[in-house]
């Protein structure tokens, strides 16, 4: 998650004081190369059903847009403090992008995080609503004392994988 091409690989659209918004290339290495791959070496069940992506910061930014940019394609969203902030973009991008009805996002935030964390995320969510996402499809966990770190997100991943999976 680190390295001099991070920001560039999880972030879709660009900011203008931190660049970026390369994240398609990360998005259609997964579709085209890595998934393909996973498919064919292991016994998977590849379809849209049973295929999740998920992640955390900038990483749960390009997983929510991945599973909207995509959605023939990713079931199972884990979406874990995600960097709304980085480019205002997501939001409009958001608005005009079709949700397919089967698809079920897991969002999780800590209450010790930044001041616009949660509201992001509850903009965020309030967008996906307005475009009929269903109270089933998606679960809203604001982690108590949680901080925007590993510890955080692997404390609430079985929960997470449990739900999303069910």
């Amino acid at each position: 998650h680190g390295g001099a091409k991070r920001i560039d690989e999880l972030t879709p659209f660009p900011n203008e004081k931190y660049g970026g918004g390369k994240g398609d290339r990360y998005t259609d290495f997964i579709i085209s190369t890595l998934k393909p791959y996973v498919d064919r070496t292991y016994r998977t069940l590849p379809d849209q059903e049973h295929t999740g992506i998920f992640g955390s910061s900038l990483g749960g930014l390009i997983s929510f847009y991945a599973a909207l940019e995509h959605p023939t394609v990713f079931g199972k969203v884990g979406v874990y403090s995600p960097s709304f902030w980085f480019s205002d973009d997501i939001y409009e991008f958001s608005k005009n992008a079709e949700i397919d009805d089967r698809t079920k996002f897991y969002f999780l935030v800590g209450d010790k995080e930044s001041e616009e964390m949660l509201p992001d995320l509850e903009r965020m969510i309030g967008l996906l609503q307005m475009k009929d996402l269903k109270p089933e499809n998606y679960q809203l966990k604001v982690v108590p004392g949680g901080e925007h770190n590993e510890a955080t997100w692997r404390r609430n991943f079985p929960e997470t994988y449990i739900w999303l999976m069910k």
